[in-house]
């Protein structure tokens, strides 16, 4: 086969394998990156770092919007099939092709940079082992969306609607233009008003964080990830019927917590994967049964991880908004996402809760894009 190979072809065969959106980004763009975020710390020769999303569908929130069913999310729209085998098909693809041209293709599968444990470098002076990539900000230095306020990756296609992987290769292929910052979140604050967890800044907070990108800066809210690991795993009751059911007399109110992500993860996943002795009040024997279930359930191709809150204000209040203002590029004949009263739970989980109720006494904000 000829070694000559464009950016438009790699581009197009990459889209001929599902992935939606593929940008290319220099390494001269990560020179900012710490040693264990940085495409070169994994291939040394690396030149070029692919960007590739796929969408999640809008329809995979449908039944925790209307709270009526969870699997389809975490099966389908994060870790279950999406993360774990509809993505790496079309990477794994796409670096074949890249291979059967002459050039090294590496395949990264989007790990998070926080599960890095203190270690030595296994080569003198090298990098210590288990590095991951900032996924989301190698697709912003591809050129193939920006971070909105709340910290998920936005593109015009999609709004939030995607996950991301890459490729590093030692191609060297001219870059695509990075976008102008702000140029798809325009601060409203939706994400905000939405995020039951109280895990997202206002922006009047001034709690930030910055990167840059050759001339470019982009910014966005200091997430605290303690509070969104609790509302996304399966700790917050304002959001999981499954805690009301499992542990009543149980008052936790997510917005009052001061924990790191680890700690969040710690509370969160061994209740979600324990198990206790089966008792008729517990006859799974599974400390939270409904949360188990759909871990299970979304657990297929080695997949491990699940998802409860569903992304309420970062995803769902964000793509309703701004499909709502003609700002993003798919929309749908039905209308907007977001129809009816949204729900939420008390914190506290009385015998027989009316699941009605609304969290801890405060009015829910419904609809705040209407």
């Amino acid at each position: 086969m000829s070694k000559k190979v464009t950016k438009e072809q790699i581009r197009a065969f990459a889209q001929s394998q599902g992935l939606d959106l593929v940008g290319f980004a220099n390494i001269e763009r990560f020179e900012n990156a710490p040693k264990r975020m940085h495409p070169a710390s994994i291939f040394p020769e690396c030149k070029t770092v692919i960007a590739v999303t796929r969408r999640i569908l809008r329809g995979n929130w449908r039944g925790i919007e209307e709270g009526t069913y969870w699997p389809t999310y975490t099966y389908y729209g994060y870790h279950g099939l999406l993360n774990s085998f509809f993505i790496p098909v079309g990477v794994y693809e796409t670096a074949c092709f890249i291979e059967d041209h002459g050039f090294e293709a590496v395949p990264y599968y989007p790990g998070v940079p926080e599960t890095q444990p203190p270690a030595e470098p296994l080569r003198p002076d090298g990098v210590p082992a288990q590095v991951h990539l900032a996924i989301r900000i190698a697709g912003v230095a591809a050129g193939v969306g920006e971070m909105g306020w709340s910290k998920v990756f936005m593109t015009k296609k999609f709004g939030p609607r995607q996950r991301l992987a890459a490729i590093l290769t030692d191609l060297e292929v001219e870059p695509d233009p990075l976008l102008e910052p702000n140029t798809l979140c325009d601060r409203c604050m939706a994400c905000v008003t939405g995020c039951q967890a109280d895990a997202i800044p206002h922006v009047k907070d001034g709690k930030t964080v910055k990167i840059k990108i050759e001339d470019k800066e982009y910014e966005w809210g200091d997430v605290d990830m303690g509070r969104c690991t609790l509302g996304y795993h399966g700790g917050d009751t304002q959001v999981s019927p499954f805690l009301h059911k499992t542990f009543p007399g149980l008052s936790f109110d997510v917005r009052k917590q001061h924990v790191s992500e680890d700690m969040a993860y710690k509370m969160c996943w061994p209740r979600t994967f324990g198990t206790w002795r089966k008792t008729a009040e517990d006859p799974s024997g599974y400390l939270v049964e409904g949360h188990a279930q759909i871990a299970k359930w979304g657990g297929g191709a080695g997949a491990g991880s699940y998802g409860i809150g569903g992304s309420r204000g970062c995803m769902r209040s964000c793509f309703d908004r701004i499909e709502r203002c003609d700002k993003c590029d798919q929309t749908f004949k039905g209308g907007p996402f977001i129809k009816r009263d949204r729900w939420l739970l008390p914190c506290d989980v009385p015998p027989n809760p009316d699941l009605a109720g609304k969290a801890c006494g405060v009015p829910d904000d419904t609809n705040p894009t209407r």
